[in-house]
């Protein structure tokens, strides 16, 4: 996991209509920026479910929700339409962002190790610093974990 008070890494990924997205274009506002494994699996669709059942509380904070994975745009975009989610996702094929946020990890599932994303969740400060930090957190709960911290913090 990168440090809390250093710098995030920047990046400027495709959203669903292949629209460049860049950290910089929310310089002065928080970002939840979180990484999950794949479109449409079970644990990925609770997770975002959860992110989207909280959107008015994160709107309220004016925080920023934006989900990362290595699906395409076309995958962002059917999962968007199909669970009706009110956030920002982003295509990292090349896992260069997935990397640079320490989220590309070699796993074991049964015995077999491959590379894939870590499930995790990053506060992003309105000065492009990590503010907080969870990973390997559970499709459910990270969305909560982040939000009782922006509700608790004195960072508003």
């Amino acid at each position: 996991m990168l440090e809390i008070g250093m710098q995030a890494p920047e990046f400027t990924l495709p959203d669903k209509d292949g629209q460049m997205v860049s950290l910089k274009d929310f310089l002065g506002e928080k970002v939840v920026l979180y990484f999950y494994p794949k479109d449409s699996t079970p644990g990925c669709t609770r997770q975002a479910n959860a992110f989207k059942d909280l959107f008015a509380e994160y709107t309220k904070l004016r925080v920023v929700i934006i989900g990362m994975s290595k699906d395409s745009s076309r995958s962002h975009a059917n999962f968007t339409a199909k669970y009706k989610l009110p956030f920002l996702l982003l295509s990292d094929p090349e896992t260069t962002t997935l990397q640079a946020y320490e989220v590309w990890r070699e796993k074991k599932l049964y015995g077999k190790v491959s590379m894939g994303v870590v499930r995790s969740v990053y506060i992003i400060d309105e000065k492009g610093k990590v503010e907080a930090a969870w990973t390997k957190v559970k499709p459910e709960q990270g969305a909560a974990d982040a939000l009782a911290f922006l509700q608790a913090c004195d960072c508003q």
